[in-house]
């Protein structure tokens, strides 16, 4: 369903809504863009990865955003809006508030590591593509993600990230209770987005996640 342009907001971003014959409160998936799709042109955002799979595909069983950010800026700064976005999108579409899901690529996991942390009780869970968790966030910060199940995704081949990193992240993610699914594309460079979010098996993953409690914290 091609997406909708949507800037009536602190943050213009696309947008597409559940499919019609929803009949009650649906998923949310929210997902931050990388470092190449910055600027003022909402279209950059549909050359690959989610925004693109959502923007070609039949009506989707989650309503879908995906915010822009201005050149130069990053995520982490404009936390408050991204925040202030879910809201707005919660006061104003049939989103069921205990399963939003917050997806990041490149730049964008880094934001959504970061947010994630910050607001624990927004999510019901995490997808990270080809990013790396924010060095200024402790394995004690990290410890508020124990109750999100988190997917991470990283080609074998992305020369911009060690995958000795991410091992640890997810060791450390682990040592504290949380669920973590690692999956390496042996094969794949930084570019692994429209491979990763294309697969059946995540799109089913993204819409079977659930807080245990709907209170927004």
């Amino acid at each position: 369903m091609p997406v909708q342009h949507i800037s009536n907001s602190s943050l213009p971003y696309i947008f597409s809504p559940v499919s019609d014959n929803a009949n009650q409160p649906a998923p949310l998936v929210l997902f931050l863009h990388g470092a190449r799709a910055r600027g003022n042109d909402l279209n950059v955002l549909l050359k690959w990865g989610l925004p693109r799979f959502v923007d070609v595909s039949a009506s989707l069983p989650y309503v879908f955003a995906a915010p822009q950010l201005p050149e130069g800026q990053t995520w982490v700064e404009r936390e408050s809006d991204v925040i202030a976005l879910l809201d707005e999108l919660i006061a104003s579409q049939p989103i069921d508030p205990s399963r939003v899901i917050i997806s990041g690529f490149s730049l964008g996991t880094a934001g959504a590591w970061h947010i994630a942390v910050s607001h624990p009780g927004r999510f019901a869970g995490l997808v990270a593509v080809s990013g790396r968790v924010p060095k200024t966030l402790e394995a004690s910060q990290l410890a508020a993600l124990k109750e999100i199940p988190i997917q991470i995704f990283q080609g074998g081949k992305d020369e911009k990230l060690p995958i000795e990193d991410t091992e640890q992240i997810v060791a450390t993610l682990r040592g504290v209770g949380g669920t973590v699914d690692f999956t390496v594309l042996p094969d794949g460079d930084h570019f692994i987005a429209d491979e990763v979010y294309s697969d059946s098996k995540l799109q089913q993953w993204l819409v079977s996640q659930s807080r245990r409690a709907s209170v927004a914290v």
